[in-house]
């Protein structure tokens, strides 16, 4: 029998992860295989920088998950996520000449009009819907409504276009077909956020290593997003100025930090151990690790826009490595001022797996599960019959290009957080292109047969009037004769 199984693969900033699972029939996901590579010198900021060192990751862990699973991939669901990412409000208004009630086709114009807006050296990935304003009043759905004036708001999220071209031409010369690209951060809230949390409002925080992602959301709508260039690396790095090595500054972070100590319960007197021979005192690790964490919270709370800091009845949910520092919820309730703070540990789907990793549930394997969950089409292919250990090079049949033979339109996938690859954009604008040229030719062929008709029809006007003067002409000339010789 053959395999069933989905594969996604999350770029990190301090690694590369893929996952393989099995959906079963009451939802849950099985977990077939797990691999990871370090990605710290390719992957910055949770972007590509060394395209060739980010191929040769992508193509090991592929090897990786193709030994345990026995069966050769075929392609692979991925998050698009880190640094630049941010979204940007956008108004599209159609003013209408008479009264007209709104159809669906109206509100798909002002969709594709929103996404073909050009951004320099931006990548618009995604666009989520805000409301339609219907002349004065504003609406989710304006379909069916009379109007005079149809505003579209959208909330464009957009990307640099270096990094977007990066992470393709990463998947193309690794030869993997994307079946899927997903914003990493929409499908992290679809996982670990409730509907009545995105309903009420609240603020996401995924707390990542080289990044910290914040999206807010309001009445199941996503409202803002902005990716912040600093993370769980920085903590590590300020500790490192001590004179520690990065490596045992990490430890230090992990074994020590604190997002919060009250002073009551800092001893002045208490060193540190680094090693045998070192030690740090206390309170200046303290005021270090503080330092930085209170620097990321107050950029996380100045992305909240003004308009729904006050309507955050769900609160803020924090997730990600990051969120397992101690007393995190409290740092965040003392800059913030809200009391309402969750920490995310897991996706709400349930999983099954027997690695410690994902059964530790402590939110590093969130966004890498919540991408899985997104994923529907079979990645499985071929079956691996010869021996496991053959380091021969793996053959995929499908490129990213012959996934996406029939490009979807903008309007297909807006606001479902798909990213379309390069080689789907390319197609949908070739076919673009096509269908404005086929129009232009349909309007000169229009124009033409008009100019056609009306000279036509001038003509024939010309013939008539010259044949009124003709015979006004010969009556006026059979006249005079007639007065010139009277009978």
């Amino acid at each position: 029998m053959a395999m069933e199984f989905i594969v996604a693969i999350e770029l990190g900033s301090s690694k590369i992860t893929g996952i393989a699972g099995k959906k079963n029939l009451d939802d849950s996901i099985s977990i077939l295989a797990v691999a990871k590579e370090d990605s710290t010198s390719c992957i910055r900021k949770g972007v590509v920088y060394n395209i060739d060192k980010t191929v040769l990751c992508i193509g090991n862990i592929i090897k990786k998950l193709e030994i345990i699973l026995k069966t050769k991939i075929a392609h692979v669901y991925v998050g698009v996520g880190g640094q630049s990412i941010h979204s940007i409000k956008n108004v599209i208004v159609k003013d209408l000449a008479v009264e007209t009630i709104v159809t669906q086709e109206m509100v798909n114009e002002l969709m594709d009009a929103n996404r073909s807006m050009s951004y320099p050296e931006q990548e618009i990935l995604d666009a989520a819907t805000q409301e339609y304003k219907v002349d004065a009043q504003y609406q989710i759905d304006p379909v069916g409504i009379q109007c005079t004036r149809l505003e579209g708001n959208f909330l464009n999220i957009l990307w640099r276009k270096t990094f977007y071209r990066n992470l393709n031409k990463c998947f193309d010369q690794a030869g993997i077909a994307i079946a899927e690209m997903y914003l990493a951060p929409l499908a992290l809230a679809d996982s670990v956020l409730t509907e009545t949390e995105k309903r009420s409002g609240c603020v996401l925080v995924d707390l990542g290593a080289g990044t910290t992602t914040v999206s807010v959301y309001h009445k199941n709508i996503l409202r803002h997003i902005a990716v912040i260039p600093i993370g769980g690396n920085n903590i590590t790095k300020d500790i490192a100025t001590l004179q520690i090595d990065e490596q045992d500054a990490e430890k230090m972070k992990v074994r020590y930090g604190s997002a919060y100590t009250n002073n009551n319960d800092i001893d002045n007197t208490l060193q540190l151990p680094i090693d045998q021979d070192r030690s740090i005192e206390n309170h200046k690790f303290i005021e270090i690790v503080e330092a930085r964490v209170g620097e990321i919270i107050e950029n996380v709370w100045f992305q909240v826009p003004n308009e729904f800091a006050d309507k955050l009845l769900g609160g803020i949910i924090i997730t990600g490595g990051g969120s397992n520092m101690k007393e995190i919820e409290t740092a965040f309730r003392n800059h913030t001022h809200i009391e309402k703070i969750r920490t995310a540990k897991f996706v709400t789907q349930t999983i099954n797996s027997a690695n410690a990793e994902i059964t530790a549930q402590d939110g590093t394997m969130n966004t890498i599960l919540s991408l899985l969950e997104k994923g529907e089409m079979n990645c499985a292919g071929e079956e691996i019959t010869n021996d496991l250990f053959n380091t021969s090079e793996s053959k995929h049949t499908f490129t990213t290009a012959d996934l996406h033979k029939t490009p979807r339109s903008m309007t297909a996938t807006l606001g479902t957080g798909v990213v379309q690859t390069e080689a789907e954009k390319m197609k949908a604008e070739e076919e673009a292109r096509r269908k404005k040229e086929e129009e232009k030719k349909e309007e000169h062929r229009i124009t033409e047969e008009k100019i056609l008709r009306e000279a036509q029809i001038r003509k024939q006007q010309y013939s008539q009037v010259h044949e009124r003067f003709q015979k006004l002409y010969e009556e006026d000339h059979r006249r005079r004769r007639l007065n010139f010789y009277p009978l």
